[in-house]
């Protein structure tokens, strides 16, 4: 039996709750939804919402006994050595080459040869799908209006390698990272913005601790690349980076300014990090960032 609807009636943390506590087996598919103009009128015969057609696959779930196994999206790159980077279980360089060097073999053939050239274990391959997988509900949770069709009983493709994931955690934590983002938008709602370090910076940082991810972005501000910029070049979701600016903030170590450079900057991973060259304390304060980024 298929079900079919919309994430602006049935949301999907309301398909998840069902799916598990059912104990559903199937396919969850998500679609790019096109406006078609018209209203619909929902069971209370006062509310209306946008009719919505759906248009090309955007996303499949994929559930065993009402445990989420599998999980596909467009746009995040779901190749084994790419969700291995993402992870940190590969360097850039590693994950190309492994691209190149195994494109004919499937998801589970590679993750033997990774393990038994000892690359990764398996546990770093289990723990790097399921961040993978869980990732995509969360962004998941946060649609609004996409059509959507489950069907029982669907198997996805054998070549995929399949992970167990309970649910009701998952829902949970999905929640609180909403919550959390909502606040985060507010606080900081224009990503386009650059970062700059206060007046004397070396009294700032001098003795901080902070995370291996806040010295990969600290070593990107330059008052020209923006936060977007920084996110993409640290291969950080929005809501990655704006957590980690707003703590940055919070912390008096930096400052928020409109991009010094007026052309137009470079995107995505292109950016490189700069020093900054007004004054000699900055330099150092990079010098030992990029330093302590090495170390970690």
């Amino acid at each position: 039996m298929a079900l079919k609807g919309n994430l602006a009636v049935f949301t999907t943390t309301q398909l998840l709750n069902l799916i598990n506590l059912s104990k559903k087996s199937g396919v969850l598919t998500i679609y790019e939804g096109h406006k078609t103009g018209k209203k619909l009128t929902l069971g209370d015969g006062l509310t209306q919402i946008d009719e919505v057609a759906p248009g090309k696959e955007v996303a499949n779930l994929n559930f065993q006994q009402g445990m989420l196994v599998f999980a596909q999206m467009n746009g995040k790159d779901g190749h084994l050595a790419s969700i291995l980077q993402r992870a940190g279980k590969l360097n850039e360089e590693q994950a190309r080459t492994i691209r190149e060097k195994a494109a004919s073999l499937n998801d589970k053939g590679l993750a033997l040869r990774l393990i038994n050239a000892n690359y990764v274990t398996k546990n770093d391959i289990v723990r790097s799908i399921q961040k993978h997988a869980v990732s995509i509900v969360f962004d998941l949770m946060t649609w609004k209006q996409e059509p959507f069709e489950f069907k029982e009983n669907i198997a996805p493709p054998d070549s995929h390698i399949l992970v167990p994931i309970d649910l009701k955690n998952v829902i949970i934590e999905g929640t609180r990272i909403i919550t959390e983002q909502k606040h985060l938008e507010e606080e900081i709602e224009n990503l386009d913005f650059a970062l700059k370090f206060p007046e004397n910076p070396g009294e700032k940082f001098k003795n901080v601790q902070l995370g291996t991810n806040e010295w990969r972005v600290v070593g990107f501000i330059n008052g020209k690349n923006t936060i977007r910029q920084i996110g993409k070049a640290c291969n950080m979701t929005d809501t990655e980076i704006r957590r980690i600016v707003y703590g940055l903030l919070q912390a008096g170590l930096v400052q928020m300014i409109r991009p010094q450079s007026a052309e137009q900057p470079k995107r995505g991973t292109d950016l490189k990090r700069q020093q900054p060259a007004n004054t000699r304390i900055e330099r150092d304060v990079i010098q030992r960032l990029i330093v302590k980024i090495k170390n970690t």
